[in-house]
């Protein structure tokens, strides 16, 4: 990529930017369609779900965001960890509890679900992205 101009490379930035803002926008609609379609907006309570997921990566894990990904032996590390994870999961469960109570139908668990998997998407792209340190390249 070091024999590209730099102005291609800003457009090609611009364009991964714009997809993933695409991605979060089309995840944030199926989250509300969810509710708005079967007017009942149950399905919402799994938004606070998306806004305790990054909590404990950032309060907990700090700086040293690398040692996620590795084993470890500090108890701080784990903690994140483990939060995220039940984050992760309560994200899958809450619809999933709610469908089995028969407070939502199988059309908002289906869009919940999905919702969820775009959103999931978005930051994996993000994170595969993030690699990619070309933003000051002009």
């Amino acid at each position: 990529m070091a024999d590209i101009p730099g102005y291609v490379r800003a457009c090609l930035q611009s364009g991964k930017l714009a997809f993933l803002a695409i991605l979060v926008s089309g995840g944030i609609v199926l989250q509300i369609l969810a509710c708005a379609l079967y007017d009942n907006w149950w399905p919402m309570l799994t938004v606070l779900m998306y806004v305790l997921l990054p909590m404990p990566l950032l309060f907990l894990a700090g700086s040293d965001s690398s040692s996620l990904m590795s084993e470890s032996e500090s108890p701080w590390v784990n903690a994140t960890k483990f939060l995220t994870g039940a984050s992760a999961v309560g994200s899958i469960a809450i619809p999933a509890i709610l469908k089995h109570a028969g407070v939502i139908c199988w059309g908002a668990l289906v869009m919940e679900l999905s919702s969820f998997f775009v959103l999931v998407l978005s930051i994996m792209c993000y994170i595969k992205m993030g690699g990619d340190n070309d933003y000051n390249a002009l």
